[in-house]
């Protein structure tokens, strides 16, 4: 029984191991459809409003593409001079930067530690931190190359989502299976939207805080911020470099103090205190299960992976915790907290 049993779990690692495989071989036929998903659940709430309403399918879906459309067009019109500008200027920067790095370099051979400003360049690799922004936003809209591909299949999404709950229902006689399907979709939907209208909101206040202390390329930052505050713990900081980087070469340490405790504020607020009263802490995810989720869907499906790791781990949580048998594995990945039981 116990020989059958190891086995049993050989198996199901071997088959694990190979769907991982065949993802990562995949990747350019999963990534779009991942963020196709995406969208498609924080859009829906705004398409399922005016179907409320009364208004009809085609003309609700049209008004839905229609403000996500100009919404994207807007964004990307405002980023992306800025973020040319900035790619640059990022060695004249990285020189400004050298200046300071000989301060602190004198300073500790004042107090009686050797260190050179080589040896401060290697331990802060100012380029690639400060690049990072602009990579990742290249990044993005390099994924939206295929955006015509993406554009049709959320609205497909979208469309068949009408319909998901009928045909759940027709497949499956068992009611408990169809109420806990509707139960996992719905809390992955309230988690998805909220966690972006959270997203948004500190986008806004970064951006509102930008322009009064006066750093470059507010918006830029401001966009970074939201699409960094999905990977909570360490997002913001990822978030908070390059702009207390480029924040000290510009307006000099003290706005850089400034912008600092800006974004700790922000986090913490937000991040400690607003979210999780919002979202409930039952669909926390424990510091170490972030950043290994982090690395793990970033090598699995790369920047996009990387963007979406928390909600593609939270989604996987919520599934686990939807069946007695993996229950387990959810409280794992979890906080320690509460976790509501699905089943109920």
């Amino acid at each position: 029984m116990k020989e059958s049993r190891i086995g049993y779990y050989f198996i199901v690692a071997a088959s694990i191991i190979v769907v991982l495989a065949g993802l990562k071989s995949a990747a350019v036929i999963v990534v779009p459809i991942l963020l196709s998903l995406f969208l498609a659940i924080v859009l829906s709430p705004l398409y399922n409003f005016f179907n409320n309403k009364g208004v009809p399918n085609g003309i609700s879906l049209s008004l839905v593409m229609g403000l996500f459309l100009l919404l994207l067009f807007l964004v990307a019109k405002l980023i992306g001079s800025s973020a040319q500008n900035f790619s640059a200027n990022i060695d004249f920067y990285t020189g400004q930067l050298s200046v300071y790095y000989l301060s602190i370099a004198e300073f500790a051979n004042s107090m009686g530690i050797e260190i050179s400003v080589d040896d401060l360049s290697t331990l802060i690799n100012t380029k690639q931190a400060m690049g990072f922004a602009s990579s990742l936003l290249k990044s993005m809209g390099s994924m939206f190359s295929n955006g015509f591909v993406i554009l049709l299949t959320v609205i497909f999404m979208m469309l068949e989502s009408q319909h998901f709950v009928q045909k759940i229902s027709y497949a499956s006689k068992d009611s408990d299976t169809l109420e806990h399907v509707v139960k996992i979709s719905s809390q992955i939907q309230e988690y998805m939207v909220l966690k972006a209208l959270i997203s948004l909101l500190t986008g806004f206040i970064i951006w509102i805080a930008l322009i009064i202390i006066g750093t470059d390329y507010a918006f830029l930052w401001a966009v970074l911020a939201f699409m960094l505050n999905f990977i909570p713990n360490i997002g913001s900081i990822i978030a908070a470099v390059p702009v207390v980087l480029l924040t000290l070469v510009q307006l000099g340490s003290l706005s850089a103090i400034v912008v600092t405790v800006l974004y700790v504020i922000v986090n913490v607020v937000i991040g400690s205190i607003i979210e999780p009263k919002i979202m409930g802490k039952g669909l926390g995810l424990s510091t170490l299960i972030v950043f290994i989720s982090l690395i793990f869907w970033g090598w699995l499906l790369g920047i996009v992976g990387m963007l979406l790791s928390i909600p593609l781990t939270i989604m996987v949580k919520i599934i686990l915790a939807a069946n007695k048998n993996t229950e387990w594995i959810a409280v794992l990945l979890g906080t320690g907290e509460y976790i509501p039981d699905i089943n109920k």
